[in-house]
């Protein structure tokens, strides 16, 4: 590149400073400049005379920086004592008075983006001032700075220090990043207008400027080279293709910011301190030592790569193609052999579509030097002539003159898509485009939108229909390139070779999208894209069509009224709205455009707009109906439900009295009030049947029965509401009232342990708990939070035990008991309040909770969808926000580790009688004040009702309830435990800790053993033997109780020796070898004491051993009776729950059970199973002739010798 000889004559000074001029500003409007000097003060200056239009003194102190706010409503000043002054941005006047915004001279200022903020930097620090009250907003950022920049949107400031450059968030102070940036000082900062990349300046150790990449803060490319000096400001002009940069070295020097080449300097005759671009960008603005500020002009061809700084390009600019033809035919005859004027004038040619002496010159111009600018103008012409085959050839050719430099590559093929789209290849050409953008990263954007952009326009000219052409406007419109305001300086090549007005693109593109929209038919489309345009072209622009926009509203305003109804029907409630407006603004203003436009004013939710046209509809025609239908529902809108609910009466009243018949038709469409709220009632009655009987109001604290909460949900807001949207529809929306009602009705409860006294029914009967008066009552405390808890979690209603049961009524107590597992499943949240678990606790607090000893808290867990446990003072235990604790893996493992509760059982649990022994298991470690309750707790586990009879002991009480399981469901796994028996039966363990050991579970056989063994006995048994005794067992009946007495179906084998043998079992207990027939021998440990004998000394007194009877064994399908509980039971299980095994060894839950399709094979499998190991009971024989159960403190296993003996099969009586 040769030498850039500097400018040194600046095309005005502005001269009126007695000091430095430290900063200059130029304002939005275009016609004013600021400047801040160190004499104090700041000029306000007239752009086009030069004139000072206000000098602004305020400062006691030099000034050293300046900022004008993004509007141009506001400049701010700072000086070297470090004071603020901030002035209005039109008139130069004051607005506060100096503030000390540092304790040193501010180096630095800058509005944020919406002007709401001014930053300020000085050695000290960088603050922030709200500009409406200039407090100062937030800490500051604590590191001094010699310049701050906010990005253009806002969301960071770029910070020069002495060390790096530091990126901040100014909104929230948060550190981003930091990095080295200068070698020693950074001096300067400024963003491009996108905020794509941060440029930085040096000092005289490193006198460049240097470009960061925001995504990673990297450097883009090498250093710019050039000054000599510190570069104490940089600018980008508003296109942001080019920079400026003001140095100590006296130079200011232009760069192309593609290349980062120079490619103007503008010397001073002293150093600099502040530079700027106007705001249409032609031109640079300087400030420095020499007291004045020097405008200079940017070079027209900086974005010139054709007919670059000559006549004739000027002349093809403005359109006068002879004089740019004469120009470039006299360089011709100058010089014959001038290859680029033969090109050049080509183009000329081609602009007057003068194609075969266009083609003439551009083969000319090769014939004398092959260029790129020779095959460009062949492209050219030849496209235009219709030869697009050898067009493209042309253009490939030239590609090859590019020098393999990117950018003219790019604009090679922008001009070949312009020409062949000229030549009518408009999906070549467009697909070029559009591919050149997507593909190439390093591609012009910006042009290859700009050129969319026109193409499109053409495309909309060309259409045939109307909607077409407004979808080319509307692409037009989209493509981004009509958001830059100088596209006609940057791409004026385009102009130069095809004649383009880009100066017009925007209001072009702009009106005939409008136009083409109403054309077709769509004065909606038509408008908002009319705002559209005004909103967006800028105020000269608005100024030369308003002509043009006047007719275009007249035009629109005819088809308003007519196209009111299908904007309405679209629900297209602004433009029905505007439609509407319109036609009654034109004399319209008849009850049905004032209907209609109240209705699309409903679809805005504009309520009070929508009641004003109402009224004026009931105004104009009192005998109709729909002015009173538009009012009701508007004024429901506005939430004014009595009032709605009463007019939509009066509507009701004009249908009734409607003349004509199908006025009156119209009544069928709509309820009565009074049917929607019995509606609402029945609906209220079903969700109470599975509520609470009393819960307190977590708003007043008061204690409420249901007819409390009936009145209170009849008074509230949702109610009223409810009844108000019902009403206008013919049919009952019942999914919606079942909702609203559930919303408001629900309900949370309280898990807790009971701890001393805690409040009862008749504390706090009619009274608040809130009440100072109750401060005294023991555990109010944890009752008040329970309930400012629920409240803040949103339920109007909660419920505890202490006080919500009338625990002095036997019936209500009864119900309580009984209900209460429905009424915990059906709560909206249970809240689990941890006394003994401190605040800030580890995990593997819950799990040492004393909470998980007592016998209520079972299904308190397990019956909620959604549980939420809390510390000692009412926080959310390990801080889990999880909206359901049930959710939460770890704390579902504390659970499972301190009750052997597995996860999926507490998420999904329905209750039922299945698996008894293992829900019995869960409880066997708890406890509970009074003794019966440990039963009474499992009754909605089990899903049971039975009497609530406090008093009757323990034993009695688990016996009703175990007796309850066999007699209704044959689930004997309850009678799997090892303790002492009960009185009740003795089958049936004294206490629920006989459950505590774990299940008794043999290993299952694998189905291969199975065939194997199969095999093995059709050798030896005959399968009449087999079918016979897999008859038997079928047909064997469930088991069952009646009068305490169980009546089992088993297996039984007659005990014939009973032998006290040594054990290490405790004195109390005393361990028996007991021998059967066909049983292998075993060992029993019992605390009874049993008579001993053989068969040479026997006794009167029988024993047997029996295998319970488990008809899993005969491997049938499995009949799943319908869950009647409260709730949908779909994608629930019971989770953890086996079905009527007492020891669990087969399930029917095994490899190949599908596999099994005939009788006799299931005859020979159950030989197989009955010959495995399993849990035995021994018995003795009373005087009466029924048994009782020896209890054992071991599980008890048994054994067959062969299953081919004969097996006594019966039923036994058991006390």
């Amino acid at each position: 590149m040769s030498q850039l000889i500097p400018s040194t004559t600046p095309i005005r000074t502005f001269e009126d400073h007695e000091g430095f001029v430290q900063a200059v500003a130029v304002f939005p409007d275009r016609r004013r400049m600021v400047t801040g000097s160190l004499d104090k003060t700041l000029r306000l200056w007239d752009l086009e005379t030069g004139v000072v239009l206000k000098k602004m003194e305020g400062h006691s102190s030099p000034l050293w920086a300046l900022a004008v706010s993004r509007d141009g409503q506001m400049i701010a000043s700072g000086d070297y004592i470090g004071k603020i002054i901030a002035w209005h941005g039109e008139t130069g006047q004051s607005l506060i008075k100096p503030i000390k915004a540092h304790s040193n001279g501010i180096l630095s200022i800058d509005f944020s983006p919406d002007g709401t903020v001014l930053a300020t930097s000085a050695h000290d620090a960088v603050r922030f001032w709200r500009t409406k009250t200039w407090q100062m907003q937030g800490d500051p950022v604590k590191y001094g700075a010699y310049c701050i920049r906010y990005s253009p949107s806002g969301e960071l400031l770029a910070i020069a220090t002495n060390k790096n450059i530091q990126i901040y968030n100014p909104g929230t102070r948060e550190y981003v990043t930091s990095f080295k940036g200068h070698t020693k000082w950074n001096l300067s900062l400024t963003w491009m207008p996108d905020g794509t990349r941060l440029l930085s300046g040096g000092d005289h150790d490193d006198p460049t400027i240097r470009e960061w990449d925001p995504l990673t803060w990297q450097q883009v490319g090498h250093p710019w080279e050039g000054h000599t000096s510190n570069i104490y400001a940089i600018a980008i002009d508003p296109t942001g293709t080019l920079v400026a940069s003001a140095s100590d070295d006296k130079h200011v020097r232009l760069w192309r910011l593609s290349d980062q080449q120079t490619i103007a300097v503008f010397k001073h005759s002293s150093p600099l301190t502040c530079v700027t671009f106007s705001v249409d960008g032609r031109h640079v603005l300087s400030g420095g030592v020499d007291n004045k500020s020097s405008v200079w002009d940017i070079p027209k061809d900086v974005h010139a790569k054709i007919l670059a700084t000559t006549a004739a390009r000027d002349a093809c600019i403005i359109g006068d193609l002879p004089t740019a033809e004469v120009l470039l035919s006299q360089d011709i005859h100058t010089n014959a052999n001038n290859y680029t004027s033969y090109a050049h004038r080509s183009f000329v040619m081609a602009r007057k579509h003068a194609w075969d002496h266009a083609l003439e010159d551009a083969i000319k111009s090769i014939s004398i030097c092959p260029s790129s600018t020779g095959y460009i103008s062949k492209g050219i012409a030849l496209c235009g002539k219709g030869h697009v085959r050898e067009a493209r050839i042309a253009f490939d050719i030239a590609s090859v003159f590019t020098n393999q430099d990117l950018k003219t590559s790019h604009f090679l093929l922008l001009i070949k898509a312009i020409a062949l789209f000229n030549a009518d290849q408009h999906e070549e050409a467009m697909l070029l485009v559009k591919e050149l953008a997507a593909a190439c990263p390093n591609a012009d954007i910006l042009a290859c939108r700009v050129v969319e952009t026109y193409l499109r326009v053409q495309l909309g000219n060309k259409a045939s229909r109307h909607d077409e052409a407004a979808d080319h406007f509307t692409a037009a419109v989209n493509a981004g390139a009509l958001s830059s305001t100088f596209i006609h300086q940057i791409f004026e090549d385009l102009t130069v070779l095809f004649g383009w007005d880009l100066q017009t693109l925007c209001l072009t593109a702009h009106q005939k999208r409008c136009q083409a929209f109403l054309l077709a038919g769509k004065p909606d489309k038509a408008l908002e894209a009319h705002k559209y345009m005004m909103d967006t072209i800028d105020e000269s622009a608005k100024a030369s069509c308003l002509v043009w926009s006047n007719a275009f509203k007249r035009a629109c305003s005819t088809l308003c009224a007519a196209n009111g109804g299908a904007a309405l029907a679209a629900r297209d409630y602004d433009r029905a709205i505007e439609l509407y407006s319109a036609a009654i603004t034109l004399n319209s203003s008849s009850s049905t455009a004032y209907a209609n436009r109240s209705k699309a004013k409903l679809g805005k939710m504009l309520w009070t707009e929508a009641l004003l046209d109402a009224q004026k509809v009931i105004e104009l025609d009192s005998l109709s109906y729909i002015g009173y239908n538009l009012k009701h529902t508007a004024l429901h809108g506005a939430q004014r439900y009595d009032e709605a609910i009463q007019t939509f009466q009066t509507m009701l009243s004009k249908l009734d009295d409607a003349l004509d018949i199908q006025t009156r038709k119209l009544r069928q469409q709509y309820l009565r009030p009074s049917e929607v709220e019995h509606a609402i009632r029945q609906v209220i009655d079903a969700q109470l049947e599975n509520a609470p009987l009393r819960v307190l109001d977590t708003t007043t604290g008061i204690l409420c029965d249901r007819e409390a909460q009936i009145n209170a949900f009849k008074m509230s807001t949702e109610y009223k509401e409810l009844l108000s949207s019902t009403i206008p529809h013919p049919d009952l929306d019942r999914k919606r009232i079942e909702e609203v009602v559930r919303r408001n009705l629900q309900y949370a409860m309280l898990s807790h342990r009971w701890e001393g006294r805690e409040p009862l029914l008749q504390d706090i009967q009619g009274k608040s708990v809130g009440d100072s008066e109750l401060d005294s009552v023991g555990g109010m405390t944890k009752l008040r939070s329970f309930c400012k808890i629920a409240h803040n979690a949103g339920y109007s209603w909660a419920w505890s035990d202490t006080c919500c049961i009338d625990k002095t009524n036997n019936v209500e107590l009864h119900e309580s008991v009984n209900s209460m597992f429905v009424w915990y499943h059906h709560s909206a949240l249970t809240i689990v309040y941890l006394s003994d678990v401190p605040p800030l606790s580890k995990s593997g607090a819950l799990t040492k909770s004393a909470w998980n000893t007592r016998g209520w808290t079972v299904q308190e867990f397990i019956a909620p969808k959604v549980i939420l446990f809390y510390q000692s003072n009412w926080t959310l235990y390990l801080g889990d926000r999880t909206p359901n604790h049930k959710e939460s893996i770890a704390i579902m493992q504390e659970l499972k580790d301190a009750t052997g509760i597995d996860r999926s059982a507490v998420v999904a649990f329905r209750p039922s009688m299945n698996g008894a022994r293992e829900k019995l298991h869960w409880a066997s470690a708890r406890v509970t004040t009074r003794q019966e309750d440990i039963a009474y707790s499992l009754f909605g586990i089990f899903d049971v009702r039975l009497p609530v009879d406090y008093g009757e002991k323990q034993d009695k009480a688990l016996g009703r309830l175990l007796q309850e399981i066999v007699a209704r469901s044959g689930d004997i796994t309850g009678l799997d435990w090892v303790g002492k028996s009960s009185a009740f039966n003795s089958c049936l363990p004294a206490s629920i800790t006989s459950y505590e050991a774990p299940p008794c579970q043999l290993p299952p056989l694998p189905e291969d053993e199975i065939q194997s063994s199969v095999s093995s006995l059709r050798k030896t048994v005959t399968v009449d033997f087999a079918s016979n005794v897999y008859t038997q067992l079928r047909n064997m009946s469930a088991p069952r109780f009646a009068t305490q007495r169980l009546h089992l179906p088993c297996i039984a084998f007659n005990v014939r020796e009973v032998r006290r043998v040594r054990s290490p079992a405790p004195e109390t207990q005393f361990t028996y070898r007991v021998k059967a027939d066909r049983l292998r021998s075993l060992d029993i440990t019992t605390e009874e004491t049993l008579v001993q004998f053989r068969p040479a000394r026997p006794i009167e007194q029988k024993f047997i051993l029996v295998h319970p009877w488990d008809r899993s064994l005969l491997e049938l399908p499995d009949f799943v009776e319908p869950s009647d509980f409260g709730d949908n039971a779909e994608g629930e299980e019971d989770h953890g729950m086996s079905s009527s095994s007492l020891s669990h060894e087969w399930s029917g839950d095994y490899p190949g059970a599908q596999e099994v399709v005939d009788q006799e094979s299931r005859a020979f499998r159950l030989l197989v199973r009955l010959g495995q190991p399993f849990s035995a009971f021994l018995l003795a024989q009373q005087r009466s002739g029924e048994y009782k159960r020896i209890a054992s403190d071991h599980d008890i296993i048994g054994q067959v010798n062969d299953v081919g003996d004969l097996m006594d099969i019966r039923t036994i009586e058991i006390l």
